[in-house]
């Protein structure tokens, strides 16, 4: 497997959290094994950074590691937003220019649109900084609801915990489901949460719902039988609940609608059989439970950018 070359830029006065995202999932994660990624931590002088939380993490490479990097990653910015020296920006128009995909983790898309990178395009942040953030760059669209969103060569997420599954996308991406549910296992969080999930609910439940419920029970029931036809009245007289109702809580609980979930549920399946199956790709679809194969092949294009014989070149074995 190619190992990936990931730069990862440390600033000062953000969050550890934010910097230790990416070197786990690219990094620390693999364990007895060797990484599928290259990490290497830049600064702009080259030596410690200072972290919000006070203490200093000592950074061994300049700028310079951005160069050779087939991924670029800005895993956020200082609340106060101050403005990106030109060394980086210079830096982040010449590795996207070359070809690197460029991410911005959180307030890290503000280096992105200061770059000029995200003009045009579509691209996330913190949802707290969503009004800031259109008005000082109009010519991006701003959509503060998705994890994260995937321009093909420019990646931006949500905030916080959202940061995570954005990695987690890019080694699916790169790696292939397999890989990416194994470092998911390893570090004990969701394999798969796609990015038109939500990142912000107003009026959230605790936690989704208890399998004991009947609530819980049905969505499991679905979960272990994605194949089978569900239509949105019946699986709410299922939970006992009036569609309304059914509706609202499936979206207070899981940040999407019902048919949102169901599509990357099967989506995610369908990755797996491709991967560790000999099953044509018709099959692949209708055991995925999409009914048909030319449905199947328009969801994943628009998905994954790429069609599912090709999934299955990239990443079976």
């Amino acid at each position: 497997m190619k190992q990936h070359q990931i730069a990862l830029i440390a600033l000062d006065n953000i969050s550890a959290f934010h910097l230790s995202v990416p070197c786990l999932v690219f990094q620390d994660v693999f364990v007895d094994q060797t990484p599928a990624f290259h990490l290497t931590i830049c600064s702009e002088n080259g030596s410690a950074v200072s972290l919000s939380t006070g203490f200093q993490a000592s950074v061994p490479h300049g700028l310079e590691g951005v160069d050779n990097a087939d991924i670029v990653i800005v895993p956020s910015w200082p609340n106060t937003l101050p403005e990106p020296s030109e060394l980086l920006l210079t830096k982040l128009r010449a590795a996207h220019q070359k070809g690197a995909t460029i991410v911005g983790l959180c307030l890290g898309a503000y280096a992105l649109a200061k770059a000029g990178l995200l003009d045009g395009k579509r691209a996330t942040t913190h949802w707290g900084f969503q009004d800031a953030f259109q008005a000082e760059f109009p010519n991006v669209i701003v959509d503060c609801d998705p994890l994260f969103i995937d321009e093909h060569q420019i990646i931006t997420s949500a905030g916080t915990a959202a940061s995570l599954d954005c990695c987690l996308h890019i080694v699916r991406s790169l790696c292939g489901s397999g890989v990416a549910s194994q470092i998911a296992r390893m570090m004990v969080t969701a394999p798969f949460r796609s990015g038109g999930q939500q990142q912000y609910i107003p009026n959230p439940i605790a936690k989704q719902p208890e399998k004991s419920t009947s609530f819980g029970h049905v969505i499991t029931a679905i979960e272990q039988n994605l194949a089978a036809d569900y239509d949105l009245d019946t699986i709410a007289t299922r939970c006992a609940m009036s569609r309304r109702t059914f509706t609202r809580q499936f979206k207070a609980a899981y940040g999407c609608t019902f048919g949102e979930w169901l599509l990357n549920q099967r989506l995610a399946l369908s990755q797996q059989l491709l991967e560790s199956t000999d099953y044509t790709i018709a099959t692949t679809a209708e055991l995925a439970g999409f009914g048909s194969e030319s449905v199947f092949r328009k969801h994943f294009k628009k998905s994954f950018n790429t069609s599912p014989s090709e999934w299955r070149a990239t990443f079976r074995g």
